[in-house]
């Protein structure tokens, strides 16, 4: 059972987030805590993000755009360490509420509810006719970069962040889509190397099996969101990115993820 719940997961997560740029890590993190512990859930998640990213370079990585790789990956990533770091010195801040659903505790701690505040602001332009055609000129691509990382390494949702600014600077969906992969595989390096020690230094049987199915699954969905995205328009990307910004910025706004 396990197989066919994080497989299935992976496929449609891959396929979904190549659209996005983000979310195959929000998916498959709380499936692989259903059967491993939370840290080794942590690391098996980041394996398969890591190995599914670099298949869509391969699938993409020809279109994406190297101005914007440069302008917003670089400041991205430094920022994301200092985000981090604050995070550190915030680990003890109180939550802004707390409530119980389902027999489920839910906290919801104050930077979320900020990050959620911005992703929805960035959620409705494409509801509010005085935003749907606002773009960001590439000229802003580094404070983007830095306002995306240091929020995401606060945060832990980079992806989400960096989507809402990049779907906004006037790239192609090619263009779009593989600058985020690309950037996103430089993160997963990063964060990989902070997550070897711990799972070098695991003692519970590596589930190899379960993580090569996991990932081919991830494989697949990427390979199919590619073909799909040849028949589709980056106002249908702007749509769906924007819809699932929405639904990301609710669900972190009530402390669910």
């Amino acid at each position: 059972m396990e197989y066919l719940i994080i497989c299935l997961v992976a496929f449609l997560g891959s396929g979904l987030t190549l659209f996005s740029g983000f979310g195959l890590g929000t998916l498959l993190l709380p499936v692989f805590g259903l059967f491993f512990p939370i840290e080794l859930s942590i690391a098996l998640t980041a394996i398969v993000h890591f190995l599914n990213n670099l298949f869509k370079l391969a699938l993409v990585g020809k279109h994406a755009d190297k101005q914007t790789i440069i302008r917003f990956g670089i400041p991205s990533i430094l920022a994301a360490f200092l985000g981090a770091y604050v995070l550190q010195l915030l680990s003890n801040m109180q939550p802004v509420f707390e409530y119980d659903l389902s027999n489920h505790h839910f906290t919801v701690l104050p930077i979320k509810l900020i990050i959620a505040i911005v992703l929805l602001f960035f959620s409705c332009f494409e509801i509010i006719p005085a935003l749907a055609n606002m773009q960001f000129d590439k000229k802003y691509l580094p404070l983007g970069g830095l306002l995306s990382g240091f929020f995401g390494g606060l945060s832990g949702n980079q992806g989400a962040l960096r989507s809402a600014f990049l779907i906004r600077s006037n790239l192609s969906k090619e263009a779009f889509i593989a600058s985020g992969v690309v950037i996103a595989c430089i993160i997963d390096i990063s964060r990989l190397s902070l997550y070897s020690k711990q799972l070098l230094s695991n003692e519970q049987p590596f589930n190899y099996p379960l993580i090569i199915c996991a990932t081919l699954a991830a494989f697949a969905g990427a390979f199919i969101g590619n073909k799909i995205l040849k028949k589709i328009t980056i106002k249908t990307v702007q749509i769906l990115v924007a819809i699932l910004l929405f639904i990301f910025a609710i669900l972190l706004g009530m402390g669910i993820i």
